[in-house]
């Protein structure tokens, strides 16, 4: 069960206004939750301070699980379930496993980085989306900054500190 969350949200209308708000809000010691931009900033997320995904790791390791069990379940069938001599080669000839390996590789990989990635993002069919302003589909960016993960700084201050930044509104908004 989810607590109840309060958010203070700063509206703001240009994307550069918006980067240099991130860096003076960060600078300040408050915690910013999300940004939220109806398209992609180029360097938001080096400025919020994202660190580098860990999906092309998944995405190998997934990749490698594929290969195994297609030469597994190729060598297995060709060699010990239904041995067949095709054109006098070998029961279990390597290069005749390449593209259905290839295809089982590229396969599981897909499916894997697709999984992780929803796990990751916490995407169920039953979750409820938090939609903090309507919008951020249309022209607005909105930074939401959790009251609760900046309980040293007071309310006013932040309010203040978004202001300055050159946020065009700040809004207060509750979940339950």
């Amino acid at each position: 069960m989810e607590r109840d969350t309060h958010f203070i949200l700063g509206v703001y209308d240009d994307e550069d206004v918006l980067l240099h708000a991130v860096e003076k809000v960060r600078g300040s010691g408050v915690k910013i939750h999300e940004v939220y931009s109806p398209y992609p900033v180029h360097g938001l997320e080096h400025v919020l301070g994202y660190k580098r995904s860990k999906l092309p790791i998944a995405a190998f390791l997934f990749g490698m699980l594929g290969t195994s069990l297609a030469l597994t379940m190729q060598f297995y069938m060709m060699k010990f379930d239904w041995p067949m001599i095709i054109g006098g080669k070998d029961y279990a000839a390597f290069p005749d496993f390449i593209p259905v390996s290839f295809e089982m590789t590229v396969l599981l990989a897909a499916f894997g980085m697709v999984g992780v990635f929803m796990v990751s993002s916490n995407l169920k069919p039953w979750a409820q989306p938090r939609i903090f302003d309507l919008r951020i589909t249309d022209d607005k960016h909105v930074m939401a900054i959790d009251i609760a993960n900046n309980s040293a700084i007071e309310v006013d201050k932040i309010k203040e500190i978004l202001k300055s930044s050159g946020a065009t509104e700040v809004n207060n908004k509750s979940f339950e």
